[in-house]
């Protein structure tokens, strides 16, 4: 017996050697099975071909009558690198009956193939919060999320929210929607059809303009234009001098940012609202794209509604503000004024924010107005 076999045998004497040669290969495959796994990151051809199966299966078991749309969220850019796809958003719809009730049965089927897909692709679903009308879940895979599902349950049409013309109509605006997540999640559990209007280029103007409209309330462009205060309410804005090529661009660049919009509304714009010049240049550009215009009539001196007229766009304008004193009290006797509106005029329009005072108080009033025979109506019900 060699020294070396020797000392092996002095310091594990009680160890033969095919035990140490079974303990060894153990080792090894205990390392490997924990140290030596895969972490490789899914790319975004397989995040993509996962999301396409996905989407696949939610038309098929709706027999096509789901509503489905994507979102790509891509990872950090590093040191000058191209962006990488990180996740896919997928926000699916369920269809209405001819009853206008969600269809609860394709709700159901549509989650089953969801489940069936995941499984194939060994995804975890993991919650990630759930509102009225909203479930959102994530499917991980090996710790990492690929895809974030957005399935909505769209408002019901009740024959009580359709307009009728013996029955006062009252439209509600919300306006400033874009950068607060938690302001949107807050409005979307009223449950009624309310008209959102959303800031461009915001963190989350896509995202929560994609979602209400999915979930069944109205979007509109909330437009920046210049105010009477002196300097530049928003980044970027209309303001009067602006030339007719800068004017479209700019425009064009803030209705990309906000997806299913079907008209706009000022945001500040007292100025802006007040020049002939730059009326004559914007409606044009709203008639093009058959978007209608709100007057939020933020200066008496406004012109915007009749130039909408005049160059053949669908216009109206504000009626009441709600909150500009943001307490229930103040609130409540302004929604009240809004329903006399409706009720003396056949219509009203007011606006207000994503306060949790407004919103509040909106919970509470907006059935009560509705059992005083009320209807209830988006702003485009309200255009002339």
């Amino acid at each position: 017996m060699s020294r070396g076999s020797i000392g092996f045998r002095r310091i594990v004497p009680y160890i033969s050697r095919s035990h140490f040669v079974f303990l060894s290969l153990f080792g090894v495959a205990l390392f490997c099975a924990t140290g030596c796994k895969n972490t490789t990151p899914p790319t975004a051809s397989q995040i993509r071909a996962v999301t396409r199966e996905l989407v696949l299966a939610a038309r098929n078991a709706s027999g096509g009558r789901v509503e489905v749309g994507m979102r790509p969220e891509y990872a950090a850019r590093q040191g000058g690198k191209s962006q990488t796809l990180s996740v896919d958003h997928i926000y699916i719809t369920v269809p209405l009956t001819r009853s206008g009730v969600p269809d609860w049965a394709a709700h159901d089927a549509i989650e089953k193939e969801l489940a069936r897909v995941a499984e194939a692709h060994h995804l975890q679903r993991v919650p990630y919060s759930e509102a009225p009308g909203m479930e959102r879940f994530d499917y991980v895979l090996e710790g990492r999320r690929t895809q974030s599902i957005h399935l909505v349950t769209p408002l019901a049409v009740a024959a009580s929210s359709l307009p009728a013309s013996h029955r006062p109509r009252l439209a509600i605006v919300i306006d400033d929607l874009g950068s607060d997540r938690a302001q949107a999640d807050a409005l979307f559990r009223l449950s009624y059809p309310l008209t959102l209007s959303v800031l461009p280029h915001l963190s989350n103007s896509g995202e929560i303009a994609e979602e209400a409209h999915r979930r069944g309330y109205q979007v509109l462009l909330h437009l920046p234009m210049a105010s009477n205060g002196g300097g530049p309410d928003e980044p970027i804005e209309l303001y009067p001098g602006m030339d007719s090529s800068a004017v479209g661009h700019t425009f064009a660049a803030m209705l990309d940012t906000v997806p299913y919009a079907v008209g706009v509304n000022n945001h500040e714009g007292s100025r802006g609202t007040s020049d002939s010049a730059l009326m004559s240049e914007l409606m044009p550009l709203l008639l093009e794209r058959k978007l209608f215009f709100v007057d939020s009539r933020t200066t008496t001196a406004t012109v915007a509604e009749t130039a909408a007229h005049t160059a053949g766009v669908p216009a109206t304008s504000r009626n009441v503000f709600l909150d500009d004193e943001q307490s229930p009290g103040a609130i409540r006797k302004q929604f009240a004024l809004a329903v006399r509106d409706a009720r003396e005029k056949g219509s009203a329009l007011a606006i207000g924010h994503p306060h949790p005072k407004t919103l509040q108080v909106l919970s509470e009033m907006l059935p009560e107005a509705e059992r005083q025979g009320v209807t209830l109506v988006f702003a485009s019900d309200l255009v002339r």
